[in-house]
């Protein structure tokens, strides 16, 4: 008998509108989020969602079922925020060499600081300060981190994600705390 997980590809396979609305109702919400935790910007975060399905929509043909339809969707969700920061990152740098000033000569300068929705206010600015110091994790520390602490993906459920051993899951997520308690500790001493 065939699951329900392999029905809803064969569907997806086929285009079938009311398969792909099933899908996306049931995982829109964990995509965005996952999203956010890596651009940490609402605007852009909704932008790569709609990547993320329309990425799902054309590929589904290649999807293997070698893993589960969720690990592989998280799999896209990471990728496609990996390859935005990447192109910001290019962009960003770009833009210092062609010029420090915008067209009608105001500085040119980061947006705000990001304010995660689910995070209490009395809490911002801690919060804030731990997205910071999340982005200065070297990028796999910073994947592992934010699939378990934010996603609350399990041990288990990053090593599908991430293609990985448990053992090296295991070993990012020590490093990846060692490193934000030193960059916490700092904060909390000045």
């Amino acid at each position: 008998m065939e699951s329900d997980e392999n029905i809803l590809v064969s569907k997806l396979i086929k285009k079938d509108g009311d398969a792909f609305k099933m899908l996306f109702d049931t995982h829109k919400d964990k995509i965005y989020n996952t999203v956010l935790g890596f651009v940490q910007n609402a605007g852009d975060a909704e932008d790569i969602t709609q990547e993320v399905f329309i990425e799902i929509f054309e590929s589904v043909k290649g999807f293997r079922g070698g893993s589960k339809l969720s690990t592989w969707i998280y799999r896209i969700s990471v990728t496609k925020s990996l390859d935005y920061l990447r192109a910001k990152k290019r962009k960003k740098r770009f833009a210092i060499f062609t010029s420090l000033f915008g067209e009608k000569q105001e500085l040119i300068h980061d947006p705000p600081d990001f304010k995660h929705p689910g995070i209490k206010m009395e809490n911002t600015e801690l919060a804030a300060f731990l997205f910071k110091a999340m982005d200065l994790l070297p990028q796999n520390q910073k994947i592992a981190f934010t699939l378990n602490k934010i996603e609350n993906l399990s041990y288990t459920e990053i090593c599908e994600v991430m293609n990985i051993s448990l053992s090296s899951v295991e070993s990012l997520m020590h490093r990846a705390k060692s490193n934000l308690k030193k960059t916490l500790g700092e904060y909390y001493k000045s």
